[in-house]
Protein backbone atom coordinates (compact mmCIF):
# COMPACT_ATOMS: atom_id res chain seq x y z
CA UNK A 1 0.00 0.00 0.00
CA UNK A 2 0.89 3.19 -1.20
CA UNK A 3 0.31 5.77 2.16
CA UNK A 4 0.92 8.74 0.44
CA UNK A 5 -1.31 7.90 -2.36
CA UNK A 6 -3.87 7.64 0.15
CA UNK A 7 -3.08 10.76 2.12
CA UNK A 8 -1.95 13.14 -0.61
CA UNK A 9 -4.44 12.16 -3.57
CA UNK A 10 -6.69 15.17 -3.53
CA UNK A 11 -4.11 17.37 -2.10
CA UNK A 12 -1.58 17.10 -4.90
CA UNK A 13 -4.46 18.28 -7.56
CA UNK A 14 -4.96 20.78 -5.36
CA UNK A 15 -1.45 21.94 -5.13
CA UNK A 16 0.15 21.64 -8.07
CA UNK A 17 3.92 21.48 -8.53
CA UNK A 18 5.26 22.93 -5.04
CA UNK A 19 2.97 21.75 -2.19
CA UNK A 20 5.40 23.46 0.85
CA UNK A 21 5.48 23.49 3.81
CA UNK A 22 7.63 24.21 7.35
CA UNK A 23 7.45 21.69 9.52
CA UNK A 24 7.84 23.50 13.06
CA UNK A 25 7.43 20.66 15.56
CA UNK A 26 8.05 16.80 15.40
CA UNK A 27 8.10 15.08 18.66
CA UNK A 28 6.91 11.26 19.79
CA UNK A 29 4.71 11.03 17.19
CA UNK A 30 3.52 14.26 16.96
CA UNK A 31 3.76 16.96 13.73
CA UNK A 32 3.42 20.62 13.56
CA UNK A 33 3.43 22.44 10.40
CA UNK A 34 2.81 25.54 8.44
CA UNK A 35 2.24 26.26 5.13
CA UNK A 36 0.39 28.48 2.08
CA UNK A 37 1.87 31.25 0.38
CA UNK A 38 1.02 34.74 -0.81
CA UNK A 39 0.85 35.53 -4.29
CA UNK A 40 0.08 39.03 -6.01
CA UNK A 41 0.49 40.29 -9.45
CA UNK A 42 -0.30 43.21 -11.73
CA UNK A 43 -3.49 42.46 -14.19
CA UNK A 44 -5.71 44.59 -16.65
CA UNK A 45 -8.70 43.46 -19.40
CA UNK A 46 -10.36 45.34 -21.98
CA UNK A 47 -13.08 46.17 -19.33
CA UNK A 48 -10.86 47.25 -16.25
CA UNK A 49 -8.14 49.94 -15.73
CA UNK A 50 -5.85 47.30 -14.65
CA UNK A 51 -3.79 46.95 -11.07
CA UNK A 52 -2.44 45.47 -8.50
CA UNK A 53 -4.04 41.53 -7.95
CA UNK A 54 -4.16 38.73 -5.56
CA UNK A 55 -4.57 35.23 -6.23
CA UNK A 56 -5.88 32.89 -3.91
CA UNK A 57 -3.36 33.59 -0.99
CA UNK A 58 -3.63 31.73 2.13
CA UNK A 59 -1.79 30.06 5.19
CA UNK A 60 -2.65 26.84 6.80
CA UNK A 61 -1.79 25.22 9.81
CA UNK A 62 -1.14 21.58 10.16
CA UNK A 63 -0.69 18.87 12.97
CA UNK A 64 -0.38 14.81 12.75
CA UNK A 65 -0.63 12.54 15.63
CA UNK A 66 0.68 8.60 15.47
CA UNK A 67 -2.00 6.80 17.00
CA UNK A 68 -0.05 3.23 16.89
CA UNK A 69 -1.15 0.05 14.92
CA UNK A 70 -0.66 1.98 11.71
CA UNK A 71 -3.23 4.75 12.61
CA UNK A 72 -2.66 8.09 12.26
CA UNK A 73 -4.62 11.60 12.55
CA UNK A 74 -4.25 14.84 11.07
CA UNK A 75 -6.12 17.83 11.16
CA UNK A 76 -5.58 20.94 8.99
CA UNK A 77 -7.09 24.60 9.09
CA UNK A 78 -6.25 26.89 5.65
CA UNK A 79 -7.51 30.41 5.65
CA UNK A 80 -7.56 32.76 2.21
CA UNK A 81 -5.93 35.92 3.93
CA UNK A 82 -6.67 39.63 2.27
CA UNK A 83 -3.61 41.23 1.29
CA UNK A 84 -4.55 44.07 -0.70
CA UNK A 85 -7.64 45.39 1.59
CA UNK A 86 -6.51 47.38 5.04
CA UNK A 87 -8.85 47.42 7.24
CA UNK A 88 -10.85 44.51 5.93
CA UNK A 89 -11.19 41.35 7.14
CA UNK A 90 -7.92 39.73 6.93
CA UNK A 91 -8.82 35.85 7.19
CA UNK A 92 -11.72 33.72 5.72
CA UNK A 93 -12.69 30.30 5.78
CA UNK A 94 -11.01 27.27 2.96
CA UNK A 95 -10.39 24.53 4.70
CA UNK A 96 -10.56 22.90 8.63
CA UNK A 97 -11.11 19.20 8.70
CA UNK A 98 -10.07 16.05 11.51
CA UNK A 99 -9.38 12.99 9.68
CA UNK A 100 -7.63 9.09 10.52
CA UNK A 101 -6.10 7.37 8.40
CA UNK A 102 -4.89 3.67 8.46
CA UNK A 103 -2.25 2.37 5.70
CA UNK A 104 -4.27 -0.39 4.36
CA UNK A 105 -7.78 0.70 5.51
CA UNK A 106 -7.69 3.99 3.75
CA UNK A 107 -8.90 7.46 5.62
CA UNK A 108 -11.81 9.20 7.10
CA UNK A 109 -12.08 13.07 7.43
CA UNK A 110 -14.75 15.90 8.20
CA UNK A 111 -14.74 18.84 7.70
CA UNK A 112 -14.49 21.45 4.87
CA UNK A 113 -12.27 19.90 2.76
CA UNK A 114 -11.20 19.25 -0.98
CA UNK A 115 -13.84 16.56 -2.48
CA UNK A 116 -12.73 13.35 -4.01
CA UNK A 117 -15.07 14.80 -7.03
CA UNK A 118 -12.31 17.02 -7.56
CA UNK A 119 -9.56 14.69 -7.44
CA UNK A 120 -11.14 13.39 -10.86
CA UNK A 121 -12.13 17.20 -11.94
CA UNK A 122 -9.19 19.04 -10.92
CA UNK A 123 -6.20 17.21 -13.01
CA UNK A 124 -6.38 20.20 -14.96
CA UNK A 125 -6.42 22.94 -12.61
CA UNK A 126 -3.23 23.84 -12.07
CA UNK A 127 -1.60 27.27 -13.40
CA UNK A 128 -1.57 30.17 -11.13
CA UNK A 129 -2.86 32.55 -13.13
CA UNK A 130 -5.54 31.30 -15.32
CA UNK A 131 -7.20 27.71 -14.58
CA UNK A 132 -10.52 25.44 -14.13
CA UNK A 133 -13.59 28.04 -13.48
CA UNK A 134 -16.67 26.41 -14.13
CA UNK A 135 -15.29 23.78 -10.73
CA UNK A 136 -16.00 26.37 -8.27
CA UNK A 137 -19.64 27.72 -9.43
CA UNK A 138 -20.98 27.00 -5.36
CA UNK A 139 -18.55 24.37 -5.46
CA UNK A 140 -18.31 24.45 -1.71
CA UNK A 141 -22.19 23.57 -1.56
CA UNK A 142 -22.19 21.29 -4.41
CA UNK A 143 -18.84 19.57 -3.56
CA UNK A 144 -17.27 19.94 -6.55
CA UNK A 145 -14.23 21.73 -5.21
CA UNK A 146 -13.73 22.61 -1.76
CA UNK A 147 -16.79 20.73 -0.16
CA UNK A 148 -18.60 22.32 2.61
CA UNK A 149 -19.47 19.95 6.18
CA UNK A 150 -18.08 16.90 4.07
CA UNK A 151 -17.71 13.70 5.66
CA UNK A 152 -15.06 11.39 3.20
CA UNK A 153 -13.43 8.42 2.84
CA UNK A 154 -10.29 7.98 0.60
CA UNK A 155 -7.93 4.99 -0.11
CA UNK A 156 -5.21 4.02 -2.60
CA UNK A 157 -4.32 0.74 -3.32
CA UNK A 158 -0.74 0.20 -5.05
CA UNK A 159 -0.33 -2.42 -7.51
CA UNK A 160 3.57 -2.32 -8.16
CA UNK A 161 4.41 -2.25 -12.09
CA UNK A 162 0.45 -2.97 -12.66
CA UNK A 163 -0.55 0.46 -11.50
CA UNK A 164 -2.52 2.52 -8.80
CA UNK A 165 -6.18 2.64 -7.78
CA UNK A 166 -7.83 5.61 -6.27
CA UNK A 167 -11.22 5.11 -4.81
CA UNK A 168 -13.11 8.48 -2.68
CA UNK A 169 -16.72 8.74 -1.42
CA UNK A 170 -18.18 11.71 -0.50
CA UNK A 171 -20.91 12.73 1.75
CA UNK A 172 -22.70 16.29 2.89
CA UNK A 173 -25.70 17.29 4.49
CA UNK A 174 -28.71 19.67 3.63
CA UNK A 175 -27.31 23.24 2.33
CA UNK A 176 -28.63 25.74 0.82
CA UNK A 177 -26.69 28.79 -1.41
CA UNK A 178 -27.24 32.20 -3.26
CA UNK A 179 -26.19 32.82 -6.26
CA UNK A 180 -23.74 36.21 -6.78
CA UNK A 181 -23.10 38.47 -9.55
CA UNK A 182 -20.19 39.30 -11.82
CA UNK A 183 -19.00 41.17 -8.81
CA UNK A 184 -19.98 38.92 -6.46
CA UNK A 185 -22.62 40.53 -4.52
CA UNK A 186 -25.71 38.33 -3.72
CA UNK A 187 -28.41 38.71 -6.20
CA UNK A 188 -32.13 39.00 -4.62
CA UNK A 189 -34.25 36.30 -4.72
CA UNK A 190 -31.49 33.44 -6.56
CA UNK A 191 -31.90 31.09 -3.53
CA UNK A 192 -31.77 27.32 -4.03
CA UNK A 193 -32.04 25.11 -1.40
CA UNK A 194 -29.95 21.32 -1.39
CA UNK A 195 -31.19 17.73 0.31
CA UNK A 196 -28.17 15.75 1.07
CA UNK A 197 -25.26 15.04 -1.29
CA UNK A 198 -23.50 11.74 -1.92
CA UNK A 199 -20.21 11.58 -4.51
CA UNK A 200 -18.25 8.92 -5.62
CA UNK A 201 -14.21 9.05 -7.17
CA UNK A 202 -12.45 6.33 -9.26
CA UNK A 203 -9.14 6.87 -10.72
CA UNK A 204 -6.38 4.22 -12.22
CA UNK A 205 -3.13 5.24 -12.93
CA UNK A 206 -0.07 3.04 -14.92
CA UNK A 207 3.13 3.96 -16.64
CA UNK A 208 2.24 7.95 -15.70
CA UNK A 209 -1.12 7.47 -17.78
CA UNK A 210 -4.37 8.30 -15.24
CA UNK A 211 -8.07 8.17 -16.50
CA UNK A 212 -11.09 9.04 -13.92
CA UNK A 213 -14.23 9.36 -13.57
CA UNK A 214 -16.39 10.88 -10.19
CA UNK A 215 -20.13 11.27 -9.97
CA UNK A 216 -22.03 14.23 -7.47
CA UNK A 217 -25.53 14.48 -7.09
CA UNK A 218 -28.23 15.32 -4.59
CA UNK A 219 -32.01 16.83 -4.50
CA UNK A 220 -31.89 20.72 -5.94
CA UNK A 221 -35.37 23.55 -5.39
CA UNK A 222 -36.19 26.90 -5.67
CA UNK A 223 -39.39 28.75 -5.60
CA UNK A 224 -38.02 31.65 -7.44
CA UNK A 225 -37.07 29.43 -9.96
CA UNK A 226 -39.40 26.53 -9.45
CA UNK A 227 -37.50 23.80 -9.49
CA UNK A 228 -37.51 20.73 -7.63
CA UNK A 229 -35.12 17.99 -8.94
CA UNK A 230 -31.77 16.30 -9.09
CA UNK A 231 -28.19 18.70 -9.06
CA UNK A 232 -25.60 16.45 -10.55
CA UNK A 233 -22.59 15.90 -12.12
CA UNK A 234 -20.71 12.91 -13.84
CA UNK A 235 -16.96 13.59 -14.96
CA UNK A 236 -14.56 11.65 -16.89
CA UNK A 237 -10.74 12.93 -16.82
CA UNK A 238 -7.73 11.43 -18.36
CA UNK A 239 -4.09 13.10 -18.14
CA UNK A 240 -0.10 12.13 -18.73
CA UNK A 241 2.68 13.03 -16.79
CA UNK A 242 3.57 15.44 -14.23
CA UNK A 243 2.98 18.71 -14.04
CA UNK A 244 6.24 21.32 -13.97
CA UNK A 245 8.15 18.55 -15.28
CA UNK A 246 7.99 17.56 -18.72
CA UNK A 247 5.16 16.57 -20.43
CA UNK A 248 1.72 16.77 -18.97
CA UNK A 249 -1.40 16.98 -21.22
CA UNK A 250 -4.86 16.65 -19.10
CA UNK A 251 -8.81 16.79 -20.39
CA UNK A 252 -12.00 16.91 -18.37
CA UNK A 253 -15.30 16.90 -19.24
CA UNK A 254 -18.39 17.01 -17.20
CA UNK A 255 -22.10 16.45 -17.77
CA UNK A 256 -24.12 18.64 -15.54
CA UNK A 257 -27.59 19.36 -14.53
CA UNK A 258 -27.93 22.38 -12.19
CA UNK A 259 -23.91 22.70 -11.16
CA UNK A 260 -23.77 25.98 -13.47
CA UNK A 261 -25.36 28.79 -13.91
CA UNK A 262 -25.79 31.67 -15.80
CA UNK A 263 -27.03 35.57 -14.77
CA UNK A 264 -27.80 34.21 -11.36
CA UNK A 265 -30.04 30.75 -12.91
CA UNK A 266 -28.98 27.59 -12.47
CA UNK A 267 -29.02 25.76 -15.84
CA UNK A 268 -31.10 22.63 -16.25
CA UNK A 269 -28.46 20.60 -19.00
CA UNK A 270 -24.89 21.72 -19.29
CA UNK A 271 -21.70 20.60 -20.54
CA UNK A 272 -18.39 21.67 -19.61
CA UNK A 273 -14.87 21.04 -21.01
CA UNK A 274 -11.37 21.99 -19.39
CA UNK A 275 -8.01 20.88 -21.48
CA UNK A 276 -4.13 21.66 -20.81
CA UNK A 277 -1.11 20.88 -21.82
CA UNK A 278 2.12 21.72 -20.46
CA UNK A 279 5.46 20.94 -20.22
CA UNK A 280 8.39 21.65 -18.00
CA UNK A 281 12.28 22.51 -18.88
CA UNK A 282 15.18 21.48 -16.51
CA UNK A 283 15.05 24.63 -15.19
CA UNK A 284 11.83 24.64 -13.96
CA UNK A 285 10.29 27.02 -16.69
CA UNK A 286 6.84 25.98 -17.08
CA UNK A 287 5.06 26.82 -20.23
CA UNK A 288 1.47 26.16 -20.66
CA UNK A 289 -1.63 26.54 -22.99
CA UNK A 290 -5.14 25.72 -21.76
CA UNK A 291 -9.05 25.87 -22.99
CA UNK A 292 -12.27 26.05 -21.16
CA UNK A 293 -15.67 26.03 -22.29
CA UNK A 294 -19.20 25.49 -20.92
CA UNK A 295 -21.90 25.13 -23.44
CA UNK A 296 -26.09 25.22 -22.74
CA UNK A 297 -27.88 21.94 -23.65
CA UNK A 298 -31.20 23.08 -21.74
CA UNK A 299 -34.23 25.94 -22.72
CA UNK A 300 -33.90 26.99 -18.64
CA UNK A 301 -33.44 30.61 -20.17
CA UNK A 302 -35.46 30.28 -23.22
CA UNK A 303 -35.67 29.54 -27.02
CA UNK A 304 -32.63 30.41 -29.15
CA UNK A 305 -30.20 29.42 -26.03
CA UNK A 306 -30.08 25.68 -26.31
CA UNK A 307 -26.79 24.02 -27.70
CA UNK A 308 -24.78 27.31 -27.49
CA UNK A 309 -21.22 27.49 -25.84
CA UNK A 310 -22.01 30.43 -23.17
CA UNK A 311 -18.32 31.25 -22.59
CA UNK A 312 -14.89 29.82 -23.86
CA UNK A 313 -11.60 30.96 -22.96
CA UNK A 314 -7.71 30.16 -23.79
CA UNK A 315 -5.08 30.83 -22.18
CA UNK A 316 -1.10 30.87 -22.89
CA UNK A 317 1.28 30.83 -18.92
CA UNK A 318 4.53 30.70 -18.27
CA UNK A 319 6.05 30.07 -14.36
CA UNK A 320 9.56 30.08 -13.38
CA UNK A 321 11.15 28.80 -9.73
CA UNK A 322 13.28 32.12 -8.97
CA UNK A 323 14.00 30.25 -5.49
CA UNK A 324 12.47 27.26 -4.19
CA UNK A 325 10.12 29.05 -2.46
CA UNK A 326 9.83 31.74 -4.97
CA UNK A 327 7.97 31.22 -8.40
CA UNK A 328 7.18 34.27 -11.30
CA UNK A 329 4.13 34.10 -12.94
CA UNK A 330 2.58 35.37 -16.55
CA UNK A 331 -0.46 34.85 -18.61
CA UNK A 332 -2.77 35.83 -21.03
CA UNK A 333 -6.46 34.84 -21.23
CA UNK A 334 -8.27 34.92 -24.58
CA UNK A 335 -11.94 35.52 -24.42
CA UNK A 336 -13.19 33.43 -26.92
CA UNK A 337 -16.68 34.76 -25.88
CA UNK A 338 -20.08 32.56 -26.90
CA UNK A 339 -22.30 31.78 -29.40
CA UNK A 340 -25.63 32.24 -30.94
CA UNK A 341 -27.54 34.51 -28.47
CA UNK A 342 -24.55 34.23 -25.67
CA UNK A 343 -22.01 35.95 -27.98
CA UNK A 344 -21.35 39.65 -27.62
CA UNK A 345 -18.40 41.20 -30.08
CA UNK A 346 -18.66 44.32 -27.49
CA UNK A 347 -18.14 42.85 -24.25
CA UNK A 348 -14.42 40.48 -25.19
CA UNK A 349 -12.43 40.46 -22.19
CA UNK A 350 -8.99 39.44 -22.73
CA UNK A 351 -6.86 39.58 -19.68
CA UNK A 352 -3.03 39.80 -18.67
CA UNK A 353 -1.68 38.87 -15.54
CA UNK A 354 1.99 38.85 -14.37
CA UNK A 355 3.44 38.29 -10.54
CA UNK A 356 4.77 36.42 -8.17
CA UNK A 357 4.04 33.31 -5.84
CA UNK A 358 6.25 33.34 -2.62
CA UNK A 359 5.57 29.70 -0.42
CA UNK A 360 5.61 29.69 2.57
Amino acid sequence: MNKKFIALAVAAAAFGTTAQAVELYNNDGSTFSVGGHFTVGLGDSESTSGGVNSVSPRINFEATQDLGNGWTADTKAEFQTNLLDGGANSFTTRLGYIGVGHEEFGRVAAGTQWSPYYAAAGIADLPIAFANDFLYDNHGALGTGRADAMVAYTNGFDFDNAGSLFVGLGWQGANDFQNKDVDGKPIVGANYDLGQRGQIALGYEIAGFGVNYAYTGGDISSTVQSIDDKAQSHVVSANYGTYGKGLYVAGVYAMNDYMNSYEGIQLKDTKAYEAILAYGLSNSLNLSINYEAVQNDGNTIGAGYEGETIYATTAIQAEYDVTSRLRAYAGYEFDLEGTGEFKNDNARDNVWMAGVRFFL
